[in-house]
């Protein structure tokens, strides 16, 4: 909220010098007409002799054939702020890269207030697990719904095989529910836990990408827009940082690895967005350094990592890509999200689609297992006499399934009701 100050003005005989002018003067007197002083000066104007002038809403503006369609972004504009938006991101990689840190960096937040670092000990039996954690942030007026996914305990093991699996069992099943919502009886209210983007911490200490880097994203690059980081680049000098995002962009091009692709801009665009858009092509994978610590600068606080030699800033672009990683979410989050609904969330719902027939209630009493896991095996060998009874237990689930969502929503109307009977 803006404050505005009022400055003090002293009392005039004349009238306030803050008046309206749309206020109407007295009449003068021949005294004031004939000063030598102040010729011009009107008499004092009383609040009841304002006149308020009422703008019409609905005058036509001066410009001919003017219907007012123009005027549907703004309708748009209104009703997105009103509902608020969904935002999904989860960061991936082993732990000690920031993945935390650099989490509250960008949305100077604490999402992990009661986080316990786990000892060694405690690390040799621990599996890959999901931890979600949401808050709603709110920046000039608009709502977001931030869900952020975090993955502890990813590469920490020393076998490694399908550690990933969790991770990708928890995107078809968010794929799965949203899927399932959208071909329910309430459609109007449909939560969207589906994830966005993907951060993808890659070790500053290795040559290039691991051998477990390249065979996640194999894995997940059509599920998920994945953006490449190199954590803790104030490890690296500024030669070892570009030697190293050489070597990544090889790696992902020679694997056959899609990560997120900046959308190219359009020819009308301004050309302060083209030129910032070219820059973060080019700062991909994003060298970034995180910290929630405030230092004082030269008397300028500025957030960074204090060092004997000196002290790393977060925000100078400078240091490293930070500010641009920042830039990306600002500026591309809605585009994440539409590529999320048109291609990768199409092609699962294309996908479950080709293999169930259709995404029948079987599928959630099952937690998304496939319908050949799913549907009962037959009591002999009869492959008719099976395939009918599959076939009825499918459609008695399906009836019970409907059955209750009727039953949810006659019970939401009853309450609905006595809540407006309360009222009146």
């Amino acid at each position: 909220m803006v404050k505005t100050k009022m400055m003090d003005t002293m009392p005039s005989p004349y009238g306030s010098p803050n008046s309206s002018p749309l206020c109407s003067p007295g009449p003068m007197s021949p005294r004031e007409c004939h000063s030598p002083y102040s010729p011009l000066v009107l008499s004092p104007i009383s609040p009841s002799r304002c006149v308020k002038v009422k703008k019409n809403p609905f005058s036509n503006p001066d410009m001919p054939g003017y219907v007012g369609f123009a005027n549907l972004p703004n309708q748009i504009h209104r009703k997105s702020v009103k509902r608020g938006f969904e935002f999904t991101l989860m960061v991936v990689g082993e732990s000690g890269l920031g993945k935390s840190t650099l989490i509250n960096t960008l949305f100077l937040t604490d999402l992990y207030p009661d986080r316990i670092v786990p000892s060694a000990q405690e690390n040799i039996e621990k599996t890959v697990k999901i931890d979600v954690s949401t808050v709603e942030i709110e920046e000039r007026g608009v709502k977001v719904r931030l869900t952020v996914v975090d993955t502890p305990g990813y590469g920490d093991a020393i076998d490694n095989t399908d550690c990933f699996q969790s991770i990708i069992s928890y995107i078809n099943d968010q794929f799965e529910r949203y899927l399932q919502d959208e071909s329910g009886l309430n459609r109007r209210h449909i939560v969207d836990n589906r994830v966005h983007c993907c951060f993808y911490f890659i070790n500053p200490a290795g040559h290039g990408l691991k051998p477990l880097d390249i065979q996640f994203m194999k894995q997940l690059h059509n599920k998920v827009n994945i953006v490449p980081v190199i954590a803790k680049a104030d490890t690296l000098t500024k030669n070892e940082v570009n030697k190293l995002k050489r070597k990544v962009l090889d790696e992902i091009e020679e694997n056959g690895i899609h990560i997120y692709p900046l959308p190219d801009c359009d020819t009308d665009e301004e050309e302060d967005y083209k030129e910032q858009v070219r820059l973060l092509k080019e700062a991909v994978p994003f060298a970034v350094v995180g910290s929630t610590t405030v230092l004082d600068v030269g008397g300028k606080k500025v957030r960074g990592r204090q060092y004997p030699w000196g002290v790393i800033e977060v925000e100078n672009p400078q240091h490293c890509d930070f500010i641009k990683l920042r830039c990306l979410l600002g500026t591309h989050m809605q585009d994440l999200t539409e590529v999320t609904q048109d291609v990768h969330y199409e092609n699962y719902r294309s996908e479950r689609l080709a293999k169930g027939g259709n995404s029948s209630p079987l599928a959630t009493l099952t937690h998304g297992s496939s319908p050949a896991t799913a549907t009962p095996t037959p009591p002999n060998g009869n492959a008719k006499t099976g395939k009918g009874e599959q076939d009825k237990d499918i459609m008695m689930h399906e009836l019970q399934q409907k059955e209750a969502q009727i039953k949810q929503m006659q019970e939401m109307m009853a309450k609905m009701q006595a809540q407006l009977q309360v009222k009146k």
